[in-house]
């Protein structure tokens, strides 16, 4: 049969330099007048690092930032181990009673609105008269990034052939062997991309984030709402741009293992 190759034209070429354009200009115009050496933002001042000098001198910020990763690194390996079992028990359990409730109230917090749910956790804590601060925004980030994580391993499992899995038990594994030797190197790429989306939906997080913090945990988006409201400085713009460095970072790491982890779990798959 032969292959229809299909030329891009002149249209589809400006509309996609278009797309890209509003994607991603404004962040490269973040990204330069991050290096403005000028006080006021919208006046260029020459090339300067000194309002990355005065972030990494601002504690305040620093604190508010590393709040905001280890939040996001707890709450995205937690969102990651809870959301791949809820996918394996929906992908796997088609019979079970009280699947369908299961997957409508594992599946809310995609379409339910963040204020709902964060006032729904303040509640939760204020019940339980919990101290708000790390434990509390990890939680909270943990509830709404785990459907999201079960969304992406569940699409996974739906399409994997579930006869490898069945030749391994028929060849002597039992299933949880089964599973761990076969089906999760083969769906390590979904779990990876799946922790990647926690991490960086809990780092950009401020509606639940703001309900459920407390005094002196506030992290990085609520630290960098509350300056913007006074007006934008340039120190803002710096560290906007070593976020956007950070997520391009996590994003390269997480591609390298999928692709590592896949081409393990295909190789070793007719095995």
């Amino acid at each position: 049969m032969a292959r229809t190759v299909t030329r891009l034209s002149r249209f589809n070429i400006a509309s996609l330099a278009l797309g890209l354009a509003f994607l991603y200009l404004p962040i490269l115009i973040l990204v330069i007048y991050s290096f403005n050496g000028s006080r006021l933002v919208t006046v260029w001042g020459g090339w300067s690092l000194r309002w990355y000098h005065e972030f990494f001198n601002d504690r305040a910020m620093i604190e508010a930032a590393w709040m905001s990763l280890r939040v996001a690194a707890a709450s995205a390996t937690l969102a990651t181990l809870l959301g791949t079992l809820a996918a394996v028990g929906l992908a796997r359990g088609e019979r079970f009673r009280g699947r369908t409730l299961f997957s409508g109230m594992l599946y809310a917090p995609l379409v339910m609105p963040e204020v709902i749910t964060g006032l729904s956790l303040l509640l939760l804590f204020v019940a339980l008269n919990a101290e708000r601060g790390f434990w509390t925004v990890t939680i909270a980030h943990t509830t709404l990034t785990m459907c999201f994580v079960a969304v992406v391993v569940q699409s996974r499992l739906g399409s994997l052939d579930r006869s490898l899995e069945e030749a391994a038990m028929d060849l002597g594994c039992d299933p949880v062997r089964a599973f761990l030797l076969v089906t999760l190197p083969l769906i390590v790429p979904a779990i990876v991309a799946g922790w990647m989306l926690a991490f960086t939906l809990s780092l950009d997080d401020v509606v639940i984030a703001s309900f459920t913090t407390g005094p002196g945990s506030a992290t990085l988006p609520i630290r960098i709402y509350s300056e913007v409201r006074l007006g934008v400085k340039p120190e803002i713009n710096a560290i906007c741009t070593l976020v956007v460095a950070l997520i391009a970072v996590v994003i390269v790491i997480a591609s390298l293992a999928s692709k590592l982890s896949s081409s393990q779990g295909e190789s070793a798959a007719p095995l």
